[in-house]
């Protein structure tokens, strides 16, 4: 089994490079952030921590911004 870092380090920047995937495709597309919450029916404070990369998201909050931004969700998580 392969040995983990005991710190979360990995963990933040795998969070912050997929906020950063989020925050160029939104913008790409000229979109704020309020019209994509609004239209995935996220909290604001929740897509803004999700794009930042503070906050941890759930699948289907995740799902619903790929789904709005019109991309599929694993290219997020490339």
């Amino acid at each position: 089994m392969p040995h983990l870092p005991d710190d979360n380090a990995w963990l933040l920047a795998e969070r912050k490079a997929i906020g950063d995937r989020i925050r160029v495709e939104r913008l790409r597309q000229n979109r704020t952030q309020e019209s994509i919450f609004l239209a995935a029916r996220v909290g604001r404070t929740t897509y803004q921590g999700v794009e930042a990369g503070t906050l941890d998201a759930r699948i289907g909050t995740l799902l619903r911004i790929a789904r709005v931004l019109g991309i599929h969700p694993a290219d997020l998580l490339r």
